[in-house]
């Protein structure tokens, strides 16, 4: 286990580097006995210093729902990480392209609770019982360290991606807000445009099965470090289209059949 002076130190230099658009060697490069605790501690260390700068806490996404991401990432779980209240933009919003450096987007599912959900022993049914609704979200995915190890070449793993806010940068939601009897929430599909042009297709059956399975998870995940759900959060159950690259200037629309869109323009250069 890092010592606790350490982890403080690498909080800091991730909320400075959101801060000043710069980039970050791959913790997991520059420490290389760096552990998934240890990456939890740096994460929540890091909420810590956003807490004492005013912000809040609003909500929770769920990452490397699908194995190829697991694989990618060198992960045998999801990972999770706080959605904070400046994550959250309008639907429809010009989104100020200065506040990120290398953005993505994907097409997700968002749950909304409408009572506590607390493990252990939560089941994918007793997750659908606490969803008071879902919704169809665009999230926002950007790193604050490098994608390429400058000297290594080697790719982030996952102590990199759960230090990091397990990616997320930005969360839209949108559309046509539904309880979750009232749609399969299996076969939700997306069809995402940048441009007018189709750029990504997915089926929400590609998050561990069932979406639902993914909130559950996360409630157990949570149970086990001292925590739990509650009731009016957001969770982002995870993403079943591939991240997609963004720049200044770029209009994205994610067609969501009966939930809805969601739309948002990246502001020009």
């Amino acid at each position: 286990m890092l010592d606790r002076s350490l982890i403080k130190e690498l909080a800091s230099q991730l909320q400075s580097a959101r801060t000043a658009r710069t980039r970050l060697r791959q913790f997991s490069k520059s420490h290389p006995g760096m552990t998934l605790a240890d990456s939890y501690a740096v994460q929540n260390a890091w909420v810590d210093l956003e807490l004492a700068a005013g912000r809040t806490i609003k909500g929770r996404k769920i990452g490397l729902t699908s194995q190829a991401m697991q694989q990618t990432f060198q992960a045998s779980e999801p990972t999770h990480a706080p959605l904070m209240d400046d994550m959250f933009f309008a639907e429809g919003s010009v989104i100020p392209t200065s506040r990120f450096l290398a953005p993505r987007v994907e097409a997700e599912l968002a749950f909304v609770l409408g009572r506590p959900l607390k493990g252990p022993g939560v089941t994918m049914f007793d997750a659908l019982a606490a969803i008071a609704y879902v919704t169809p979200a665009i999230e926002i995915i950007d790193a604050r360290m490098e994608l390429v190890d400058a000297l290594t070449k080697g790719s982030r793993s996952v102590v990199d991606q759960v230090a990091d806010f397990a990616g997320c940068a930005g969360i839209v939601v949108g559309g046509r807000p539904m309880k979750p009897d009232e749609i399969d929430l299996r076969r939700v599909g997306a069809i995402l445009f940048k441009n007018g042009v189709i750029e990504e297709t997915g089926l929400s059956a590609a998050v561990m099965n069932h979406p639902a399975h993914a909130l559950a998870w996360l409630a157990n995940q949570l149970a086990a470090e001292g925590g739990q759900l509650e009731a009016g959060e957001l969770v982002l159950a995870g993403a079943f289209t591939r991240p997609l690259p963004v720049a200044a200037g770029d209009s994205i629309h994610v067609d969501y059949g009966s939930l809805g869109s969601v739309a948002l323009q990246w502001a020009a250069a």
